[in-house]
């Protein structure tokens, strides 16, 4: 049985590639709105006063330009989040609508460059995965799961997630993507779920509850059939609950599938949830 000390020395060799841009913190949703990217920045400044940037390789990445985000997003929809600002709106009414945008997914100022850092960062951690150069690969600017291909939904615009296993693709037959956001990863889970290359998984809380999606019989389609896997969770569920169905269902997971790379979105409102 390895000791702590030896499990943290293993994980210590491996070489951890972190990306970041400062500008991120500066984008803003609007009064009163839940999501805020500045919880980015203070997160960066844990790291910093820990210490713990030193046992990482920091990097800023190149935002993502529109032909990358077109690798799986409408050309009509990231035009449309690349002119549409707070001071013209009233020209894009039927758009809006047409592409979920409103109230939970407003128009704010920079929102494509946001969706541009955000998106840049998954991108470049893949890229860094294929060649070899970092065994993990961080971006806490990503993570934007609900984002559909031609449709913003739950705060998400872009999804990072998507064009970072777009990228992994090109050099691992089979990714496995784990989802422990308290939310269902809706916008991943559709974006494949008719591959047999990439298999989802998320664990969530289901039941009159945003986006209502993930029900234990939702398993894929086509070459996709069983590649999606879903474990729905109720209230009340506690550290040691959530362990006993985790750990067997990704030992599970992980034998029959036997992903090349894993893909990991931590939202952590699961932990207060």
């Amino acid at each position: 049985m390895p000791t702590s000390n030896s499990v943290v020395q293993e994980y210590s060799k491996r070489k951890v590639a972190y990306y970041y841009d400062s500008n991120v913190g500066n984008y803003y949703y609007g009064q009163g709105h839940v999501m805020k990217p500045h919880r980015i920045r203070m997160t960066h400044h844990l790291l910093l006063n820990y210490g713990i940037y030193r046992n990482l390789e920091v990097y800023r990445p190149f935002p993502a330009t529109f032909e990358e985000m077109t690798r799986f997003h409408s050309p009509e929809y990231m035009e449309f989040l690349k002119t549409a600002t707070p001071d013209n709106l009233k020209q894009f009414n039927k758009q809006m609508l047409k592409f979920n945008v409103g109230e939970d997914c407003p128009v704010f100022d920079g929102l494509f460059e946001f969706c541009q850092l955000s998106s840049g960062g998954s991108i470049a951690a893949a890229v860094k995965l294929n060649k070899q150069k970092a065994d993990i690969a961080i971006n806490w600017m990503g993570g934007l799961h609900h984002a559909k291909k031609a449709e913003a939904s739950g705060f998400c615009y872009s999804n990072d997630i998507v064009l970072g296993i777009l990228e992994l693709l090109k050099y691992h037959k089979r990714v496995l993507y784990v989802d422990i956001d308290v939310h269902h990863g809706d916008g991943v889970e559709e974006a494949f779920y008719t591959t047999d290359r990439v298999m989802t998984c998320s664990f969530h809380k289901y039941g009159d509850f945003f986006p209502g999606t993930g029900d234990l019989k939702d398993v894929g389609a086509g070459k996709g059939r069983y590649y999606s896997v879903n474990v729905p969770l109720r209230d009340g569920v506690t550290d040691e609950s959530y362990q006993s169905i985790f750990v067997p269902v990704m030992e599970k997971v992980m034998e029959s599938f036997q992903p090349c790379a894993v893909v990991l979105q931590c939202g952590a409102d699961s932990l207060i949830a």
